[in-house]
This record gives C-alpha cells, sequence and structure tokens, in this order.
C-alpha cells in the first residue's frame, strides 16, 4: 500500500485514514475488531485539564443521516491520559494526535504544554470549546479569537499543532486564514454543527444538554464545500472530517484539497470501517493508476 502513504507535518503516515477524535475514545475497544496499527495515526478524545464527567443523559440521538451527541467531553483528564491511555496508543507503531480541549486559554497552555512532554507526534486543537472569560462563545467563532488563542498556544507547543475549526461560523476561510497567522500548521474541519432533536409528547428537548452536535452523513456536503473553501484560503494541510461514509467519500474531500481524512459518527455503526475502506482506497488507486495521492488532493475541476 505504498501509494497510500502520506508525509504531512514531517511525519510519515503509512495511509490517510484517522479515526476522528471523540468516536474512538482511546482505540482499545476497536483493537479488539482489527490492529488499529493498520490506520494511517490515532486521534485521541479531547483531553482536558482536570478529569471530566460529561455532560447530563441523554447524550446522543439519531437523526436522519446521522446523529447528534452532546457527550460534554468526558476524559480522565490529562495526567491521567498520560499515565493509564497513552502507553498503549503509542505502542501501535503509528502516529499518535492528541486533543486538547480547554475552557480558558490557561487550561489549553497547561493541556498541551503537559501533551508536548510526552511521545504524541502532533497536537489538535479543538478551538470549539466555550470561552468562559468571554461569557460562554466558542473560542472558534470569532477569527481575533481564533488567532489569539493559536498564538498563544504555539509559544509552548513544540509539536506541530492542527487547529479543529467550527463549522458554526459565517465565513471559514477567514477563521482559518486566522489560525494560519496564529502559527497553525495544519487546520482540521469540520466539527460537529449545532442541533437539536425534540419531543413532542414531552415537549422538551431530547439531549440532556438540549442542544448538541449534527455529525454524520447529514453534514458531508457542508464539509467538503468547507475544505475546498479553506484549502483556497491557506497554504498549509487540511485534513478533512465530515459524513465520510466509505472510500468514495474519502476522495471527494482529497479532490477537495484534504491530505488526510478523519472517520467519525461511521466508526459507531461499523467498528470495521476504516480498515474496510482503506483496502477499498488501495484498490482504487490501483484501478485508477495512482501511485501517489498527491495528484488528487485539490485537483477538483
Amino acid at each position: 500500500m505504498s501509494k497510500l502513504k502520506r508525509n504531512i507535518l514531517n511525519i510519515e503516515w503509512q495511509n490517510p485514514i484517522l479515526p476522528a477524535s471523540g468516536t474512538f475514545n482511546f482505540g482499545r475497544e476497536i483493537n479488539e475488531f482489527y490492529p488499529i496499527g493498520k490506520l494511517g495515526g490515532l486521534i485521541t478524545k479531547g483531553i482536558t485539564r482536570e478529569k471530566r464527567l460529561g455532560n447530563l443523559t441523554p447524550r446522543t440521538v439519531e437523526t436522519y443521516g446521522g446523529m447528534l451527541n452532546s457527550v460534554g467531553l468526558q476524559n480522565p483528564g490529562v495526567d491521567n491520559f498520560i499515565k493509564n491511555e497513552l502507553p498503549f496508543m503509542l505502542e501501535q507503531s503509528v502516529p499518535v494526535i492528541a486533543n486538547a480541549c480547554g475552557n480558558t486559554t490557561e487550561d489549553y497552555t497547561y493541556v498541551v504544554e503537559r501533551l508536548c512532554k510526552t511521545d504524541v507526534h502532533a497536537i489538535e486543537l479543538n478551538i470549539s470549546c466555550p470561552n468562559v472569560k468571554e461569557g460562554g462563545m466558542s473560542f472558534g467563532v470569532d477569527p481575533k479569537a481564533v488567532e489569539q488563542i493559536v498564538k498563544d498556544v504555539k509559544t509552548i507547543c513544540s509539536k506541530p499543532l492542527i487547529v479543529k475549526l467550527t463549522p458554526n461560523v459565517s465565513n471559514i476561510a477567514e477563521n482559518a486564514r486566522a489560525a494560519e497567522c496564529g502559527g497553525a500548521d495544519a487546520i482540521s474541519l469540520i466539527n460537529t454543527i449545532a442541533g437539536m432533536a425534540v419531543d413532542i409528547n414531552t415537549r422538551k428537548p431530547i439531549l440532556g444538554n438540549r442542544i448538541g452536535g449534527l455529525s454524520g452523513p447529514a453534514v458531508k456536503p457542508v464539509a467538503l464545500k468547507m475544505v475546498w473553501d479553506v484549502y483556497n484560503a491557506v497554504k498549509i494541510p487540511i485534513i478533512g472530517c465530515g459524513g465520510i461514509s466509505n472510500y468514495c467519500d474519502v476522495i471527494e474531500f482529497m479532490l477537495c484539497g484534504a491530505t488526510l481524512v478523519e472517520v467519525g459518527t461511521l466508526n459507531m455503526t461499523d467498528p470495521m470501517a476504516t480498515y474496510k475502506i482503506i483496502q477499498n482506497l488501495d484498490e482504487w488507486c490501483d484501478k485508477n493508476n495512482i501511485a501517489n495521492l498527491d495528484e488528487i488532493v485539490g485537483k477538483l475541476l
């Protein structure tokens, strides 16, 4: 499968398929279905400064073409992660990206500084988190806030910094440029789209937190358009994510400018999905005489 190899951020990836943060836990469960070392790399669920128990239940609800989730970044905290989860991930001999979250700049810098002292290969900065010092508005909504949080984190980040953008903005390209100006080494997008589900019998929201993030096939057209917009706005690599269901979706994202992709919701309906996609993508490259995936990245006509 040499044709699937990628060299992005000076990191060698054996293929472009990664699990999206939050849908793969830390890999132990999926590893019971197939060796997760077959993936291009691994991405942790969101890691915060302290342990988080997450939001009230129900936390997920199925929707047309996808699902809403409101897990609330449940995780063991950065120190517990480093001690008890990271060693297993590093044993898989593929690059590991740690997804860092926080509610203040100090939270982010603390988590990233701790993670950078480990052997993780890169940091994915989740700036969809609420900035508690600014009234709860997401760090990722305002371009000035995007640039500032990236600058602040970049000063203490010794690993490649990937900034994960929220789609809940008016101009995704502007926010991507802000992240690039702040020092981001790559962009990943999209995160989930804000949404709700309502129970007409109780007349209440179904999710315990009232609102959640929409993911799955329903968001793919939005994600593709945003990846294309960002590809035409920045010079740094893009990791595409949002509604990928098969190898054809991967190719679509790469044509729109993604160099790597993340597969999320699909892992919950088919634990073997990412493994199948890798196999199918390799076969497609053979049939179409693709020697290197750079031949299709950004080549939308």
